[in-house]
């Protein structure tokens, strides 16, 4: 039977009606109140509010050893550093250092404050009406005194030891996030500027991985070369490839129009960055009759006959090219490194 066929005279009555009496209550939610306030032990013993308070310095004064432990860990532990610790295994003795400083120096303020909250801070309940959005100019002036009242309970004027430790944790909370700059990087120096290419390094194809000879680049071919030395499994094989990877190019040399692309080449044989100065994409897209390369990620488009100078797309630049010659085992050679820094933005960078 649904509650809209009960008969008025089996509703529930109000608690506490007489025997029998069928009274249909007025209210059925209504507030049952507030429970009457317990005072808390540091309400009424000095000497346990003291040990609260002493609590609460000790987890704010933690928090700011944590955090110079924190900054400490940068400068004690290299990045490479492998440790053995249980359970977790093998870890990076700077990632677990980070981590587990900068963990207990969050963690430490939130449970101090936690704990100020709960032992020391007013815990009497205060029920308050709803009220507009716009707050009418008596509710503003008694937000202020509130939080005045707030203030005055919290005894953070009083409580100077708290007071203090916190401000210092919360001020040293911060230096956490400038110390993580460097994950951004190792300062650039002038490693930008410069390659691993210098006078007498060989020509290596990165297909077969042997030295270039003239006679393997034939006339309208693409080939791709590294410097002399570098190898795959080399830790910093993709940071040197990404600033030394070259394209060879064979070209007639009556069609090569810049002077200073001719002077430089080998019998025709040039060989210019494959980095794409735009955003420092790997250059593949050869077209043999127009001696046209194309950027596959923005479409920029170099004429390597011209000085790989930008003819159609976003690239701002000509593609740097490198002096190269052969050396007395008959293998093509740099003559030295680029003479403009490689990549993408470098100008507007440096």
């Amino acid at each position: 039977m649904s509650s809209q066929q009960i008969p008025e005279e089996h509703l529930p009555v109000e608690q506490g009606a007489a025997h029998g009496a069928a009274v249909v209550a007025d209210d059925p939610f209504a507030n049952p109140g507030l429970p009457a306030h317990k005072p808390r032990i540091q309400d009424i013993d000095e000497r346990a509010a003291r040990r609260s308070e002493r609590a609460v310095a000790f987890m704010f004064t933690l928090s700011m050893l944590a955090t110079v432990g924190f900054i400490a860990s940068y400068v004690i532990f290299p990045v490479d550093k492998i440790v053995y610790i249980w359970p977790f295994g093998h870890v990076s003795a700077l990632n677990f250092s980070l981590g587990l400083t900068l963990g207990l120096a969050l963690f430490c303020i939130g449970a101090g404050a936690v704990h100020w909250a709960r032992t020391l801070m007013s815990d009497v309940e205060v029920a308050d009406d709803r009220h507009a959005i716009a707050a009418e100019p008596e509710v503003k002036a008694k937000v202020m005194a509130d939080f005045a009242a707030g203030a005055a309970e919290s005894a953070i004027g009083r409580r100077k030891l708290i007071r203090n430790t916190m401000f210092g944790a919360l001020a040293l909370v911060p230096l956490s996030g400038v110390v993580l700059l460097r994950d951004l990087g190792p300062l650039p120096e002038k490693k930008l500027r410069s390659t691993l290419w210098a006078k007498g390094k060989q020509l290596v194809n990165m297909n077969t991985m042997e030295p270039l000879r003239p006679e393997d680049v034939v006339v309208g071919s693409l080939t791709f070369a590294m410097p002399e030395g570098l190898e795959e499994d080399a830790h910093d094989f993709q940071t040197q490839i990404a600033k030394a990877a070259l394209m060879i190019i064979r070209i007639e040399p009556d069609n090569i129009k810049d002077k200073r692309e001719r002077e430089w080449a080998h019998e025709g044989i040039v060989a210019f960055s494959k980095i794409c100065t735009h955003v420092g994409c790997p250059i593949s897209l050869y077209e043999q009759q127009t001696h046209h390369v194309l950027c596959p990620c923005h479409q920029s488009t170099f004429d390597l006959s011209d000085g790989a100078r930008v003819i159609f797309g976003p690239a701002g630049h000509a593609l740097p090219q490198l002096r190269i010659g052969v050396n007395s085992e008959g293998n093509l050679e740099a003559l030295g490194d680029f003479e403009e820094p490689v990549g993408p933005a470098f100008w507007e960078r440096g």
